[in-house]
């Protein structure tokens, strides 16, 4: 038999490769985890001598967060290294009555109060020395860094951040594979055309076929089915287009500060109602005004390190908060407004047709619905969205299946008695109630 070749050899090499390149990515990723782990070892914050410093931050967190900041000045000076600054003695009475330790004529108290805009500090009399000691050893500690990873020389940006394997790595070994496989399968082809070639086996040649779309064209039945097929799927498409004209449900646009829906409605359960106020009274629920933002954020002017997510760092939202100082002339540092403003331009989410009569009061305190009927689980949104259609259809809907609510109401008494024998129900709807009518929606 004529010798074909020794194609063995080129398949060990193609492993080979393989192998060699899966020993390279393992060798490299166990190189970067040192590093990290390295990094995490050196961030851990060093314990604070004196007192307990957890009892000391529920503390801190419950009395003094309104007006302190660890590393910031708010209304009162930043406090982090206080016990460096301060005797524990004179720390006692300023918290228990600074007051009385003012008017006593104490130089350095007198001193702190005049450079802090003349604000008294509340008086804390139940806390005891136990208890400020547990806040000084919180405000000892020092400030965590976070931790700095070495880059890898050619890493790339879309490696996994919790220390897997860099997806990139994974796709080149799959192609590697594929390739391989392919590169058998030809060579495995040639090996037995060569067999067959020299054992005079001759290979039947492939007979030709009509091509698919002439046998197609032939069969009168398919081309009449598929044309009606076509026109059917064509006729829906347009229609469901034009259906959607207008309506822009989920549209999320960039807003000029990032406001997080999440964080405020969300984590710390800031009620609705308290930003848009003119909800309750007024046909539109208004845009909060940034006096609204600086009842809160004249103190907060930095996120928890809870806040932070994947996709948004702590940093990120505080620079987002000093957008807020920008707009409105806060001058965090001497807590003062300076008197220089600049405009927010909101990008507007909700729209309604010019023809379209909707009153926010009469939904809101009337009927009493839940802002999320319409605005969607806002309470978990980190870019706020349009939820619903806002389609004459969707309204009506609504109308049909809400109940109206009677209790209190005196003005729905007598409407409500004739109209439910009418229909002979015991409640009626907001559609029963006249809902339906052009007039309550169109002008």
């Amino acid at each position: 038999m004529e010798k074909v070749g020794n194609h063995n050899s080129n398949s060990r090499k193609l492993f080979l490769s393989l192998a060699l390149m899966l020993s390279i990515s393992v060798a490299s990723f166990a190189q970067g985890a040192a590093p990290v782990a390295a990094a995490a070892t050196a961030a851990a914050p060093a314990a604070s001598s004196g007192g307990d410093a957890v009892k000391g931050k529920e503390l801190f967190n419950a009395n003094c967060a309104a007006c302190h900041k660890l590393d910031a000045k708010a209304t009162g000076p930043a406090l982090r290294g206080v016990a460096s600054r301060r005797e524990k003695a004179w720390i006692y009475k300023w918290v228990h009555n600074s007051s009385d330790l003012i008017k006593s004529g104490d130089a350095v108290a007198v001193k702190l109060f005049e450079e802090n805009n003349k604000i008294p500090m509340t008086a804390f009399p139940q806390l005891s020395e136990g208890d400020i000691d547990n806040i000084i050893a919180y405000t000892s500690e020092p400030k965590a860094t976070a931790p700095v990873v070495a880059a890898l020389p050619g890493a790339k940006g879309d490696a996994s951040q919790d220390g897997g394997i860099s997806n990139n790595v994974i796709l080149g070994a799959l192609s590697l594979v594929m390739a391989i496989l392919i590169v058998m399968l030809v060579l495995v082809n040639k090996v037995l055309r060569k067999v067959a070639s020299a054992n005079g086996i001759n290979v039947a040649p492939k007979e030709p076929t009509l091509p698919i779309w002439k046998a197609f064209a032939r069969n009168q039945f398919l081309v009449l089915v598929s044309a009606i097929f076509l026109l059917l799927t064509g006729a829906y498409l347009v229609y469901g287009f034009l259906m959607q004209v207008g309506v822009d449900q989920d549209y999320s646009p960039i807003q000029p500060i990032h406001f997080s829906h999440r964080i405020h409605a969300g984590s710390n359960g800031v009620n609705c109602n308290y930003c848009h106020s003119a909800a309750r009274v007024s046909k539109n629920a208004g845009i909060p005004s940034l006096n609204v933002c600086m009842n809160c954020h004249k103190n907060i002017a930095e996120v928890s390190d809870t806040t932070a997510t994947a996709d948004y760092s702590k940093a990120y939202y505080d620079a987002e908060i000093n957008k807020l100082y920008t707009a409105v002339g806060w001058d965090k540092t001497n807590q003062k407004y300076t008197g220089v403003t600049q405009p927010v331009k909101w990008v507007r989410i909700h729209n309604l047709q010019s023809f379209v009569y909707f009153n926010h009061s009469q939904h809101v305190t009337v009927a009493e619905v839940a802002c999320q009927t319409c605005h969607g689980p806002v309470q978990t949104y980190e870019f706020q969205k349009q939820f619903s259609p806002l389609t004459m259809g969707w309204c009506i809907n609504c109308h049909r299946k809400t109940d109206v609510k009677m209790e209190g109401n005196e003005y729905y008494t007598k409407i409500h008695e004739e109209l439910s024998k009418k229909y002979g129900v015991d409640k009626l709807t907001a559609a029963q109630m006249g809902g339906l009518e052009c007039g309550k929606c169109h002008y």
